[in-house]
């Protein structure tokens, strides 16, 4: 389901946030008895009481499903929230957040205040400086300092922008086109233009983004639009079509379709308890409140770092040692360092691994990924690999418009994604075709019949699209959406 319209991508994030730390599962909904600590979570507290009403009024609108409340829902609830005088508790709670920095201007939709987190501009201008160190085309700008402002004028004349997305997605922009030398008002204006519309060609969510708050240095603009792009590089081999060891991932029943179908946000959290299997340890839920201790860091570190077993490959030692320590800032710390010895110590500072802060730590175990999968491709000739397919130039191009629109969940994998319909619905608004929303099964469908409830979306997702949006949809059906025919799908994209 979409998020309200009237809640801002800020405070989407920062919600989303909230809900994570309760959903420790990562089912994607909380029960009743965790809302009222999830408002705690958001910064939001209710009494008691006003708590107990919001679950009747749920109820009496049909909108829980099964005693659980899922994002959407708690989304709705706070934009209702939004209109009464806790709109203001909570506005005024986002700013005294630790490490969050508000700045000037509201949002025009929600009235909420931008703010930005001081972390994250530290993490992301050190990925930079790292990233382009050796860039002859950005000496201009680098290296910045991550503990001034230095990020917020770099990114004016649009060269590192462009830079870091080829950095994500190798050749998107050709560097002839790229203005370096004798920067005008217009040539830079080209820069910031040629940014965009190629953070938008890779996926990023760039609606309300524009080549002026760029040059201007719009703090929380910026953040956002750089975390995308930085993200999008992160997960890019985080997929089985390009690292077939991730089969390795394979629970006992599951089949190949089941492992494709996990977002590179999954995989990453079941690469962790792989190793962390492996190790004779604990699982994790999540990257956030689940390790804060760093002991599973510790772990997952000793089981992936080079044990010399490959030609041409050093071994590291790890030292758990300081996984005794008591202090769990110390202990982070302690576990940094060692990070550091495989090259790995990027995006998080000890502080943010006990603070358990989701974006920054998701980053960090991503960039581990990268470097040390310690996964081994399976001799298992039950495994079809001809299925492994990569997406064509065609499907990866509608993947990204569609995320570039902003769509909610975002889509991983395009047919798999959208078997609900539940995107196409949010498309068809994109281009003023009504939806009836009360028409919609949204998520969590319930186990028994959950594939007829998707397929009831496909159906009405068909029918809009020929009596609606007057497309001509000739042999096309629901089951043919829901089922992922491939050239009948991309037919009504």
């Amino acid at each position: 389901m979409a998020a309200p319209p009237q809640i801002s991508q800020d405070e989407l994030e920062e919600l989303r946030e909230a809900f994570a730390k309760i959903d420790v599962d990562s089912h994607g909904h909380i029960g009743t008895e965790e809302l009222n600590d999830l408002f705690k979570a958001a910064n939001l507290p209710l009494p008691g009481y006003r708590v107990r009403e919001i679950i009747q009024d749920l109820t009496k609108t049909g909108d829980l499903h099964d005693g659980k409340v899922t994002f959407g829902e708690f989304a709705n609830v706070v934009h209702g929230l939004k209109s009464t005088e806790v709109a203001k508790t909570f506005k005024k709670a986002i700013n005294k957040k630790e490490g969050i920095y508000a700045v000037a201007g509201t949002s025009e939709q929600s009235g909420t205040q931008h703010s930005y987190s001081e972390e994250e501009k530290v993490a992301f201008v050190n990925w930079v400086n790292k990233a382009l160190e050796k860039d002859p085309d950005c000496k201009h700008v680098l290296p910045m300092d991550p503990t001034t402002n230095d990020l917020f004028t770099a990114v004016g004349d649009g060269i590192v922008l462009c830079k870091m997305i080829n950095q994500s997605v190798p050749d998107t922009i050709d560097e002839r086109t790229i203005n370096k030398k004798k920067l005008t008002p217009f040539t830079i204006q080209e820069n910031l233009n040629l940014a965009l519309n190629s953070a938008s060609a890779i996926g990023c969510h760039v609606v309300n983004i524009g080549a002026e708050d760029l040059k201007e240095g719009r703090q929380h603009l910026v953040l956002g639009l750089l975390w995308q792009v930085i993200k999008i590089g992160l997960f890019a081999d985080i997929e089985i079509s390009r690292n077939e060891a991730l089969i390795a991932l394979l629970r006992d029943g599951e089949s190949l379709e089941d492992l494709m179908k996990l977002s590179p946000e999954e995989l990453l959290l079941r690469w962790a308890n792989y190793h962390l299997e492996e190790a004779g340890c604990s699982k994790i839920n999540n990257f956030s409140s689940d390790i804060k201790d760093s002991k599973a860091y510790y772990n997952i570190l000793n089981q992936v770092a080079p044990k010399g077993d490959e030609e041409g490959i050093p071994p590291i030692a790890i030292d758990i040692s300081g996984i005794r320590e008591k202090e769990d800032i110390k202990r982070a710390e302690c576990m940094l360092e060692q990070a550091d010895r495989l090259g790995c110590r990027q995006f998080v500072t000890a502080t943010d691994v006990v603070r358990g802060n989701p974006k920054l730590n998701l980053a960090y175990i991503a960039n581990l990924f990268n470097k040390y999968p310690a996964l081994k491709k399976p001799e298992n000739q039950d495994i079809d690999w001809s299925s492994i397919e990569g997406e064509t130039r065609e499907e990866r191009t509608f993947r990204n418009w569609m995320n570039s629109l902003g769509v909610n969940p975002r889509v991983n994998h395009l047919y798999v994604d959208i078997d609900d319909a539940l995107v196409i619905f949010q498309l068809y608004e994109k281009i003023n075709v009504p939806v009836d929303w009360d028409r919609v099964n949204k998520p969590p469908y319930s186990k028994l019949g959950s594939n007829m409830k998707k397929l009831e979306n496909c159906n009405y997702a068909v029918e809009l699209g020929k009596k609606e949006a007057k497309f001509s949809l000739v042999g096309i059906a629901g089951q043919d959406l829901n089922e992922g025919n491939r050239k009948l799908t991309q037919a009504l994209l």
